[in-house]
Order: structure tokens, then C-alpha cells, then sequence
């Protein structure tokens, strides 16, 4: 998943016991990276551009992952839009960072699909693409591999599992405490915006800075209803339930952006900070009742 992943586990349990969990629990990532890359040739993501028309049985993880991104898109009248892998890929956000090989796939470039083109059957757990498109699962198969992970630690009452910023935090820190989450300000890496105590939460991160292309003239976030990447807000960091909650609905609320954004996390009764390009400070209600 082109990021470091760390977990911490606060436990009195013997650390032959700890260290075999961790390691179960980061299998998690591999398997959903497996699922749902749209770099790796082999994905399942990539076998379905190859049987286009055609209802294709789907693994667990990659059933989840795209039952959620479509279900995010219909929320947001396509503002998030999974199908836009094709878009990303001409802009150049098409390298595997593993092999460094470019992904083409063979799709005109005037193609234009949209989350409609997309059918699930949970009966047969097939997805059927119905023209040719790429899946780009990016927004919430983080977060669904760092929800599998959690689940993998259950036995332990306290536990943080980092992913490039995206995390998952149980109980309690070393020193009795809920974890303390900063989050970072866009234009000033080394600073920190606004500060986060959570407990049984996910913390994930959509920003304009994560990926940008070679010349630094676009970021990924891109408002698939235009091509064109989203400009208004800087960075939203969302506090959810779940990691594949905030993860998807971070990217949808940076979309959509400050006002829309901001509107859509209440409604859907999650917390969340949003940056503005200005560098602006805007919080849902939840977090500016519980500041401190």
C-alpha cells in the first residue's frame, strides 16, 4: 500500500503472544492490497477490466470495499466516484510503487463511466462492470485493512494501528490516557493543527498533499463530475466508528468541499476537521463541544 503500517499494543499478556497477533494483523494489509490495487496486473480489481459484461465472483474483501465505495457515491450524487481509476491514470498516478511499472489500461481516453456502471449481487457476491472502467479503491481499502487488522487485536484492550496517517486506536495509551491524535497542517508539515483525544475510533486523512503528480501541479483528489482535482479545502481529517468510514468519507468531504463537506459529516454523525486552502480551521459539532 506504498506506506509505512505500525501497532502498538498496551497489554500485561506475554509478548510471544503480542508479537503473533501483530503479525496476523498486518497479513491484513497484504490481503486487501491483493483485492483491491488497481497497480497490481494480478488484482482482482484488474480481472474485472478483462471480463468486462460479465458478473465476476469477488472475494470478501474486494465485495466490502466496492459495496462501500458505491454506496458513498450514490450518497454523494458521484461526487466520490470509485470509477475514476482511469482518470488518475492519465493524469500519471499509474506507477507501482513496488515494481515501478506504469498500469495503461487499454480503455479510450474520451471514455466517460460513472458508480452507475457498476453492478453488485450480494446473492452471488459478483460485481459486473457494465463498460469498461478501473476500480480505484484507494479511498477505502486503507481503511478497510486497518478495520480487518483491529479486528485481528480484539483480544487486547488497548492498541493503535497506524497506516500512513490513517489509524485505529482502542482503549488506551501506555500512560492510561486516550491517544492523542494530531492533525497535521497541510502547508506546514513540521506543525501540528489541531489536536485529537480519541478512544475507540478511527482517525483517517485525505489531503492535497499525499500524492501529487511529477510536477507538482496536481494532487489525486480529483472531483470525478469534472477531471479535475478538488481545490477549496487543503485537508479533512475525519473521526469515525470505523476506519473504512472515515477514510471514504474523508476523500468524499474533501470533494465536495467546506461548506457541502462539513454538512455531509454531521449527516452521516461522524467527526471532522477541514483545512481550508487558506489554511482555515472548520470542525463539525461534536469536536468544537468536546475541545478542550
Amino acid at each position: 500500500m506504498d506506506t509505512v503500517i505500525s501497532i502498538e499494543v498496551v497489554s500485561p499478556q506475554p509478548q510471544d503472544s503480542v508479537h503473533a497477533a501483530i503479525q496476523r494483523a498486518l497479513g491484513w494489509f497484504a490481503r486487501v492490497e491483493r483485492a483491491c490495487s488497481r497497480f497490481d496486473p494480478t488484482s482482482e480489481v484488474q480481472q474485472l477490466l478483462r471480463r468486462v459484461g460479465e458478473p465476476v465472483p469477488a472475494s470478501p474483501l474486494l465485495f466490502e470495499a466496492a459495496r462501500f465505495a458505491l454506496t458513498l457515491a450514490a450518497r454523494t450524487g458521484g461526487a466520490f466516484d470509485p470509477t475514476v481509476g482511469h482518470v488518475l491514470e492519465r493524469k500519471g498516478f499509474n506507477r507501482h510503487y513496488l515494481s515501478g511499472e506504469r498500469i495503461r489500461s487499454p480503455i479510450p481516453t474520451d471514455a466517460s463511466v460513472s458508480y452507475r456502471d457498476v453492478w453488485l449481487d450480494p446473492k452471488q457476491s459478483t460485481i459486473t462492470l457494465r463498460r469498461p472502467l478501473v476500480l480505484d479503491l484507494g479511498a477505502v481499502a486503507k481503511g478497510l485493512a486497518i478495520d480487518l487488522a483491529a479486528r485481528e487485536l480484539a483480544a487486547f484492550d488497548s492498541f493503535c494501528i497506524e497506516a500512513g496517517g490513517d489509524l485505529y486506536a482502542r482503549g488506551r495509551n501506555g500512560s492510561g490516557q486516550p491517544w492523542r491524535i494530531g492533525v497535521r497542517d497541510p502547508r506546514h508539515p513540521e506543525a501540528v493543527a489541531y489536536l485529537l483525544d480519541v478512544s475507540d475510533r478511527a482517525v483517517c486523512t485525505s489531503g492535497d498533499y499525499e500524492r501529487r503528480t511529477a510536477d507538482d501541479s496536481e494532487h489525486h483528489l480529483v472531483d470525478p463530475r469534472t477531471g479535475r482535482a478538488a481545490r477549496a479545502l487543503a485537508s479533512v481529517t475525519v473521526v469515525a466508528p470505523t476506519a473504512l468510514a472515515a477514510d471514504g468519507l474523508a476523500t468524499a468531504a474533501f470533494v465536495l468541499g467546506p461548506r457541502r463537506g462539513l454538512r455531509l459529516l454531521t449527516e452521516e454523525g461522524v467527526d471532522g476537521v477541514l483545512i481550508t486552502s487558506a489554511g482555515a480551521v472548520r470542525t463539525t459539532p461534536g469536536l468544537r463541544r468536546n475541545t478542550r
